[in-house]
């Protein structure tokens, strides 16, 4: 019972310092964007600050497309959470609950295709995105590429290979088509799972660097993940208005966690209990 005790301390101990390792970045980060023009611009900024100061973030709108990049960001961030949600849950219920020749093999190809590493397929995109599509620096080049993911697919076949079968028979019995029944029948049960799906795509889309870097070329199409690095590069001393940045492209990711944190939790505990 002793030793249960002292194991139970150091768990928590370990989490409670794991969890202190966690906060103290974006502590220091939200700090960092709310000090002052010369405290900032030592990059030590206090972590009790004694002023606070909206100043760096007035200087990186200021010196910044920052709301062309925001609205970017936030398009195609969108539209991907959209796009992913859509498809990738249309093939989970193909591949989960309906039985076609070569369903299977086609399932196991898609599987085949995530052990590529993405560098390995860069250079084939952008040639055919530039070259043959004519689509660079358009919304459509960066959202296309990315439209539905293999993982996404195989995540929702996973996830509806738990609903129940009977469901689906029941109502072909009162004849409904196929998808009608994945529109009145299949997506009200997977809510937890879109929800789950819906956050990874979101925050994925959200923090993609190198492929909007690669395929935009003017300020206006950029993205806040590659608009902050070439903003690190153009005011390189200006650490303020670059926690300023950091902060603000945080925080719609974090709005749509804690908003959508039920349906996360839900979604990670299904099938733990069975009975």
């Amino acid at each position: 019972m002793q030793s249960k005790k002292i194991m139970l301390a150091i768990a928590a101990a370990l989490l409670l310092a794991w969890t202190v390792l966690t906060i103290v970045p974006l502590y220091w980060m939200l700090v960092g964007s709310l000090q002052d023009s010369a405290a900032s611009a030592s990059f030590r900024p206090s972590m009790i600050p004694e002023a606070l100061s909206l100043a760096p973030y007035e200087r990186f709108f200021a010196k910044t497309a920052a709301w062309r990049w925001l609205f970017n960001s936030l398009l195609v961030s969108s539209v991907l959470t959209v796009t992913n949600v859509f498809f990738a849950s249309l093939a989970g219920y193909a591949f989960a609950k309906l039985k076609f020749p070569g369903s299977n093999a086609i399932f196991w190809i898609l599987l085949s295709t995530m052990m590529i590493p993405a560098q390995v397929t860069l250079i084939p995109l952008y040639i055919l995105m530039v070259n043959t599509l004519q689509l660079q620096d358009t919304y459509t080049a960066i959202i296309l590429p990315t439209a539905v993911s293999v993982g996404n697919i195989f995540l929702m076949k996973q996830y509806m290979s738990s609903l129940p079968t009977s469901l689906i028979h029941a109502a072909r019995i009162d004849a409904c088509g196929e998808f009608r029944i994945f529109w009145k029948v299949i997506l009200p049960l997977a809510k937890p799972g879109l929800a789950v799906l819906a956050i990874f795509t979101f925050v994925a889309s959200w923090n993609e660097f190198f492929w909007p870097f690669l395929i935009t070329s003017s300020s206006d199409m950029r993205t806040i993940q590659v608009g902050l690095a070439s903003f690190v590069f153009a005011e390189s001393t200006d650490f303020g208005a670059m926690m300023a940045g950091a902060t603000i492209g945080a925080l719609p990711m974090m709005i749509l966690f804690f908003s959508l944190q039920r349906y996360f939790l839900q979604g990670i505990t299904i099938g733990a209990v069975k009975g």
